[in-house]
């Protein structure tokens, strides 16, 4: 065996190896002694069949030295974040949360909601925000009531003239010069206290010009204040209620609870800032046989820290009876940050039940109402007769109308979950013969095949002939890869007693005589509809695009005013088809595809019936 041979040939010393599938990374893994952890992948002794399908897939392995076990532990992670291997563990967050951040590298800098967030020097960041607190609406009063800026910072170095926000005295205008960034930095410090656990200094000032402005017998403006003095008293209180009874020394910490299920790992991170709980966090991730279940929830308290934006806790909980505290604390000096590991307190105890418990009904709630994407694939695996669960599906699906403009789509999903960076369109031939769908699909599939990486499923849309059709084309390329097609059957009704007409999604699997009804299964039934239903629009988006570009462009030749410059700007903001200028006026069209008065007109009079 040639790569047992090259793992005997490995140090005997810590450090990380990575299987290959040809070019494509599948599994990382660390290991104290390389030499011993890599030869057993490949010896005769016993493995477990999810180990033994792996091996099945390994065409080759590198590795890379670590001074120690532990920078191999930090090592393994930041590869994991980096390649995403199939056969390690993914997590997958229920949401993610908004974020008030402050670029101070900026002039005039201005606070910004965000939910994904990178802690680079000169970034202020608040947060996270929970739903429930009207983070967007506490941020847009807090911008106006100091004057703050509002526009981006290339609007503002274009800015001849200040805009309208300042004239209704909603902006200091920082971009004419009217506010020097001394002042406007005390505004914009006063703001960001609010954030910071010091809301009386805000909500005083929101009463002074309150009574200010009744005094002065402005009451709009004094409603005004009081309106936006609730809701920021309003988010104090919300807030407040969650406050617990910390240490005073201690008022930042992670809780991190779990709950093992059949197939999946549910954990629940509850964030605490300020003696108060921000953020509960729902991550889920499934049962991997190749790391013990402690290594798997290390490796995720790693992969959660490696993904983290803000400020970090001075503590963290874990409830692992068998982690290696020292390493993760090591881990989080590689990161310059001095985080306290502690495995139980009792004071914590209680937290530490309610986050298990926590995790335990998450997962409870969530494989009832979602029915669970294991479900699905698990109910795929048995109806195709495969040795593994599959968990990369690829769905296509071809927009042709009388022969014009073909085009088509690539969907996947990973664990069914869509994967959008991996989406993509093709640009097709027209063949002289019109519509000719094995033609067509034998050009998508040879494009797409030449890329490598292939799915587990291929899911075309359409029924038997369809399927058929893709089924041919990858045996001509001697690719054994199932595939299934989905279609709707329907069902005529009475008409006359206006009777609704029903569909029923099917599946269609190769060698069985009857096709699946999807309703069955319907985490099986949401995953492929789903992936059909976004291959229908993402293939007709282009079709339209492109059928637009052809009978537009030789349309355009024949408007006066409109030369190559002017013409690139039309096919570029074009939405929607053709005919659709004729019932606009020529304002609309000028805002639609930005265009003078001028192009406009011709192109309304040129479009009116003659």
């Amino acid at each position: 065996n040639m790569l047992l041979n090259k793992a005997k040939s490995l140090p005997h010393e810590p450090g990380c190896y990575l299987m290959r599938k040809e070019q494509k990374v599948i599994y990382i893994g660390k290991a104290k002694d390389l030499c011993k952890r890599v030869q057993s992948y490949f010896n005769l002794s016993a493995k477990s069949l999810k180990t033994q399908v792996l091996v099945s897939h390994i065409s080759d392995f590198d590795f890379l030295l670590s001074d120690s076990e532990v920078e191999a532990l930090i090592t393994e992670n930041i590869l994991i974040k980096k390649h995403t291997p199939r056969y390690n563990i993914r997590l997958r967050d229920d949401k993610s949360y908004p974020y008030v951040v402050v670029n101070k590298n900026e002039p005039f800098s201005r606070p910004l909601l965000i939910r994904e967030v990178t802690d680079k020097k000169g970034r202020q960041i608040f947060g996270p925000f929970v739903a429930g607190s009207n983070i967007k609406e506490v941020l847009r009063i807090l911008i106006k009531l100091f004057k703050l800026r509002d526009c981006s910072l290339s609007e503002m170095k274009r800015r001849q003239e200040p805009c309208i926000l300042h004239q209704m005295q909603q902006c200091s205008a920082p971009c004419r010069d009217l506010i020097d960034e001394t002042t406007y930095g005390k505004q914009l410090a006063l703001a960001c206290s609010f954030f910071e656990q010091q809301e009386s200094a805000v909500l005083e000032y929101l009463q002074e010009q309150m009574y200010d402005k009744a005094l002065c017998e402005e009451f709009e403006l004094a409603a005004i204040y009081r309106d936006s003095y609730k809701v920021l008293d309003d988010f104090r209180i919300f807030y407040k209620k969650q406050k617990i009874d910390l240490d005073s020394e201690i008022k930042s910490i992670d809780i991190f609870g779990y709950y093992i299920g059949d197939h999946e790992v549910e954990v629940v991170v509850k964030m605490i800032r300020h003696g108060k709980i921000l953020v509960n966090q729902n991550f889920s991730f499934v049962h991997s046989e190749l790391q013990s279940m402690e290594q798997q929830l290390q490796a995720f308290v790693i992969q959660y820290y490696l993904n983290f934006s803000g400020e970090l806790p001075s503590r963290t909980l874990v409830d692992l009876p068998n982690i290696k505290k020292d390493e993760l604390v090591l881990f989080f000096k590689s990161q310059h940050a001095s985080v306290n590991v502690i495995k139980q307190i009792n004071k914590y105890s209680g937290l530490l039940t309610l986050a298990s418990r926590d995790a335990c009904e998450q997962q409870k709630v969530r494989l009832k109402n979602q029915g669970g994407f294991l479900a699905g694939l698990n109910k795929l695996q048995e109806l195709l007769s495969l040795a593994e669960r599959p968990e990369i599906l690829e769905c296509y699906d071809i927009a042709i109308w009388q022969g014009a403009s073909p085009a088509a789509s690539q969907i996947v999903f990973e664990n069914g979950q869509a994967v959008k960076q991996k989406y993509r369109h093709y640009h097709l031939q027209v063949l002289d013969e019109g519509n000719n769908d094995f033609a067509m699909m034998r050009e998508v599939l040879s494009r797409r095949l030449a890329y490598g990486d292939l799915p587990d499923v291929f899911v075309v849309d359409g029924g038997i002939g369809q399927m058929n059709i893709f089924r041919e084309v990858l045996k001509l390329h001697e690719i054994s890869i199932p595939v299934v097609g989905i279609a709707k059957s329907k069902e005529k009704g009475d008409f006359k007693a206006e009777a609704v007409v029903k569909s029923e999604e099917r599946l269609f699997i190769a060698g069985r005589s009857n096709p699946y009804i999807l309703k069955n299964n319907m985490s099986l039934f949401r995953i492929l509809t789903q992936m059909r239903d976004e291959a229908h629009r993402f293939s007709r988006r282009l079709h339209h695009k492109e059928e637009n570009k052809r009978v537009f462009h030789s349309q355009l030749d024949d408007i006066p005013h409109i030369g190559p410059r002017i013409k690139r700007r039309i096919l570029k903001n074009l939405q929607g088809p053709l005919e659709d200028l004729i019932q606009k006026e020529v304002y609309q069209i000028m805002d639609e595809l930005r265009v003078s008065v001028k192009v406009a007109k011709s192109l309304k009079d040129f479009f009116l019936p003659k």
